[in-house]
């Protein structure tokens, strides 16, 4: 299945065929190779509307996303017929993500991928609004950062270690 990466911005560039490749290689660490997985690169405009439209939340943010399925923690969805093997859609703030890491000195491609092995996880019913839901959350996107940096030689982190 595929990965469909839109860049819906000019602020940034963003290297999409190593940003595609990484997010198959983690949609792979999940199990989840057979489904299809849509990714937009926002700019801030778009992320503080939808982050206000579908979280009460009017600004700009580095991450969310829209599963195709509710699926409980670590579960794959059980699709009935072709058309709904989608995991669903992960809006990256790539503008906002580039400012935190031009503020913090941090790699911009490596934390672009992190945030969206975040996203992955929340397609796939991981939350993090409690310690527990958290400390699950954030052993899965270590697993498959884990296995990203195996076949990559990168070294790249869940982004939530101070969370709770």
């Amino acid at each position: 299945m595929s990965v469909v990466l839109r860049n819906a911005q000019r602020s940034v560039p963003v290297r999409r065929a190593p940003l595609r490749r990484a997010v198959c290689a983690l949609r792979a660490a999940l199990g989840a190779s057979r489904f299809d997985v849509g990714l937009v690169c926002a700019g801030n405009a778009l992320m503080q509307r939808l982050n206000g439209a579908y979280r009460q939340r009017p600004e700009p943010t580095d991450v969310l996303s829209f599963p195709f399925h509710q699926v409980a923690a670590g579960e794959l969805p059980r699709p009935r017929c072709r058309d709904e093997y989608n995991l669903g859609d992960i809006f990256l703030g790539v503008e906002y993500i580039h400012q935190q890491c031009r503020d913090a000195g941090d790699d911009f491609e490596g934390v672009l991928v992190a945030t969206a092995a975040h996203g992955l996880c929340h397609l796939l019913g991981y939350r993090h609004d409690t310690k527990s839901a958290w400390e699950q959350m954030y052993r899965k996107e270590a697993q498959i950062l884990e296995e990203l940096n195996r076949l990559t030689g990168s070294r790249l982190r869940p982004l939530t270690a101070g969370l709770f």
